[in-house]
């Protein structure tokens, strides 16, 4: 079901994060990072978010020094807890990501297009420390 040397998944999360990834547009991958945040720390989820976009933006051609985080606090299509990474100069589309309270801590599903090398990113979050769980697209 989920990658290899990946960590386990519940079945309801993989299925939704595969749902994401789902032919649209443009084809995605993406991974599930499993932290031991809970609610009262939003700041450090916030931190892995971010540091876990820099991974992908990088291994997707972009320099993380050129993008940044779209909350989209002020648009109603977002959900709290959703996020983009934009390029700066044409807010092209790098990254999103949902971060979802379960059982406790926080899981972040993060996609991104699937052109991006997917096992690299996988690699470099482990080097975080992170445990994380790869979801590939059709």
């Amino acid at each position: 079901m989920a990658d290899a040397n990946s960590s386990p998944i519940d079945d309801d999360l993989y299925r939704r994060t595969k749902a994401l990834l789902e032919p649209g547009e443009i084809e995605l991958n993406g991974l599930v990072l499993h932290t031991e945040y809970d609610g009262s720390e939003d700041v450090q989820m916030m931190q892995a978010t971010i540091d876990v976009g820099d991974i992908v933006a990088e291994h997707s051609g972009h320099d993380p020094k050129e993008c940044y985080v779209y909350s989209g606090n002020d648009d109603p299509d977002f959900s709290s807890n959703q996020h983009q990474g934009l390029t700066l100069d044409d807010e092209e589309f790098v990254w999103e990501c949902q971060q979802l309270l379960r059982e406790g801590s926080f899981d972040v599903v993060v996609y991104y297009e699937a052109s991006a090398d997917h096992e690299a990113i996988l690699e470099d979050v482990r080097d975080l420390g992170y445990d994380v769980t790869g979801v590939e697209g059709e």
